[in-house]
C-alpha cells in the first residue's frame, strides 16, 4: 500500500482523537477572525470560515496566505499548515500587527512556532505523503468540534466512507467536476485538487449553482460529477440526463471527502501512476527570498 492509502485509512482514528481535544488559542465566539493557508489548508480554511460565520459566531474570512490583507484588523488570525514551514504562511503571520495569532500544525518544532503566539499541534495526524489527506481533515474535525458542529458519529461515518464502493464508472472518467454549497465549497475545491495532484486528470470545482453558468458545458458521458451535500433541486437530474456518472452521498460531507480521496488514488493507480510521487510537487513549499 502507498503512504497515502495508509493515511486515508487512518482518518477515523485521527478524527476520534481530534474530537477529544480541547486546545487553547482557537477563535472565541464573537471574534473577527481571518483564516489562512495554502493549497489543501486553504480549502479547509474556507470550509471552517463558512461554518463559523453561518453559525453566527463571528465574521470569518479565509485567504490564501500569500493574499492575506495584513492591513485589516482582526481579533485573531488562524493559520492551518501541515508542515509549519510554508513560506507564505510564516510571512503572513509575521505581518500581523494586532490581535492574536494561532497555528494548527502537525509539527510544533518548525518556523511557525516562532511566527504564531499559540500552537495547536496535531502530530498524530502528520503524514509522509506529499498529497495531504488526514492532517487536513483532522484539523477541520477539530475546528468543527470547537464550533459545536461536529457530529459525534463522524469517525464512524469516515469508516463507512472507507468501506463502501465508489460510484460505478467514476474512476474511468476523463473529466471530474466537484460541487458544493456554503462550507462544502471548500471540500469541493479540495477534492478536485486531490484528483489533479494524484492522477493529473482534468478536475474542476464550483459552487453548485454556479455550475449551470458555463461549466456544465464540459459535462459529457466521460465526466463524473460529485456533489458534496444535497444537490440543488433539479440539478442532479439535469446532470444525469447528460450521461455523466453522478455521486450523491448521505454521509456527512467531510466523510464524503474521504471517498473522493479514495477516488483520486484509484484513478492514479489505474493510470499506472504512483500517488506517493506526484510530479512537480514537494511536501512543503519553501521559497528563496532575495
Amino acid at each position: 500500500m502507498s503512504h497515502v492509502d495508509v493515511e486515508i485509512a487512518s482518518q477515523p482514528d485521527c478524527w476520534r482523537r481530534a474530537l477529544d481535544l480541547a486546545p487553547r488559542g482557537l477563535p472565541e465566539p464573537g471574534e473577527r477572525v481571518a483564516v489562512i493557508g495554502c493549497g489543501t489548508s486553504l480549502y479547509m480554511a474556507q470550509a471552517y470560515a463558512a461554518l463559523r460565520e453561518d453559525a453566527g459566531l463571528g465574521e470569518t474570512d479565509a485567504f490564501a496566505a500569500s493574499e492575506f490583507p495584513h492591513r485589516r484588523r482582526y481579533d485573531r488570525v488562524l493559520a492551518i499548515t501541515r508542515s509549519g514551514t510554508t513560506t507564505e504562511v510564516v510571512e503572513a503571520l509575521g505581518r500581523v500587527t494586532s490581535g492574536e495569532t494561532v497555528a494548527v500544525t502537525a509539527d510544533g518544532a518548525t518556523p511557525v512556532a516562532g511566527a504564531a503566539r499559540s500552537l495547536v499541534v496535531l502530530d498524530f495526524a502528520d503524514e509522509r505523503s506529499v498529497v495531504q489527506t488526514r492532517f487536513a481533515t483532522t484539523a477541520l474535525v477539530l475546528l468543527r468540534a470547537r464550533l459545536g458542529l461536529a457530529p459525534a458519529d463522524l469517525p464512524h461515518q469516515a469508516e463507512l466512507a472507507l468501506a463502501e464502493p465508489l460510484p460505478e464508472g467514476a474512476s474511468a472518467a476523463q473529466q471530474f467536476t466537484f460541487l458544493g454549497a456554503g462550507w462544502t465549497c471548500g471540500l469541493a475545491h479540495e477534492a478536485a485538487l486531490k484528483v489533479r495532484e494524484a492522477s493529473y486528470r482534468w478536475a474542476e470545482s464550483y459552487p453548485a449553482m454556479e455550475y449551470r453558468h458555463g461549466p456544465v458545458s464540459v459535462t459529457a458521458p466521460t465526466s463524473a460529477v460529485w456533489f458534496f451535500g444535497a444537490p440543488p433541486a433539479g440539478l442532479e437530474s439535469e446532470v444525469r440526463a447528460l450521461g455523466a456518472t453522478v455521486s450523491v452521498s448521505p454521509l456527512d460531507p467531510l466523510a464524503d471527502l474521504v471517498r473522493a480521496q479514495r477516488l483520486a488514488v484509484e484513478v492514479a493507480v489505474s493510470l499506472g501512476l504512483d500517488p506517493d510521487r506526484p510530479r512537480n510537487l514537494t511536501r512543503s513549499i519553501i521559497l528563496d527570498r532575495p
